[in-house]
């Protein structure tokens, strides 16, 4: 268990990811040895959940593929049932370089509910994406940017951390659907009144493997969630302290 006071979990989805997922796990651990992992392995039908047994690190096996946002929903219960303070999700496949983690604690512990981490944020901004790609995301950026009345600039990372309180939210009421796991978390927590904070990272290209996601369902779910960040646009915002 981790030494630090501030009890902090990296929570790593993982589907079919045995062969990125020790060079994750080991650089993890050499370089963030205060902080505790676990990894969600998510329906997989390769060796994820005994790659991470053989590095030491606890494994919740789902039964079947429930998508990165059923994972990561449940990391944050663990996260809540073994008594975290901070929460951070990251990446399986290597993109994630585990010297960002810092960035993001610190700024929950200025006082942030949730820190993403931006790939576009820094000043090099090496990180590279196709051209259609890239409008889709900027699209989403205003979108979410008009509904909160906050800029953002990579609504669609991955890298995020959360304090205990946030946690405990989004450990019943985090969106499951492709890309609404992501963005509407912005949206919803934003217009509850949560302090939500942006950093620079660094990003890495995939390790191995390949994405998980397909063309067709890219789509829909972005049309979904165009049609989800509208409507939620027009409802009354909630606020914080109405939160459970």
């Amino acid at each position: 268990m981790s030494n630090d006071p501030v009890r902090s979990l990296v929570v790593i989805p993982a589907f079919n990811e045995a062969k990125a997922l020790p060079a994750t796990l080991q650089e993890l651990q050499r370089d963030q040895p205060g902080l505790d992992i676990v990894v969600i392995d998510d329906g997989s039908s390769d060796d994820t959940a005994d790659v991470a047994a053989a590095n030491g690190v606890p494994v919740v096996q789902l039964p079947f593929n429930l998508g990165v946002g059923g994972a990561v929903r449940t990391g944050l219960r663990y996260s809540v049932e073994h008594d975290y303070d901070r929460t951070v999700v990251f990446d399986a496949d290597g993109q994630h370089d585990p010297a960002s983690i810092k960035v993001l604690l610190d700024t929950l512990d200025d006082g942030a509910d949730m820190v993403v981490g931006s790939r576009f944020l820094a000043e090099d901004d090496h990180y590279r994406t196709g051209h259609t790609r890239r409008r889709a995301m900027g699209l989403l950026n205003r979108l979410v940017t008009w509904s909160t009345g906050q800029a953002f600039t990579d609504t669609t990372s991955g890298f995020r951390s959360f304090d205990r309180r946030t946690t405990a939210l989004l450990a019943r009421a985090y969106p499951v659907e492709y890309l609404a796991d992501t963005v509407e978390v912005l949206v919803m927590l934003c217009r509850a009144g949560y302090r939500v904070e942006e950093v620079a990272v660094t990003m890495r290209p995939r390790a191995e493997g390949e994405p998980s996601s397909q063309s067709w369902k890219l789509v829909v779910n972005y049309l979904r969630l165009l049609v989800g960040i509208v409507a939620s646009a027009t409802k009354p915002r909630p606020r914080k302290k109405d939160q459970p």
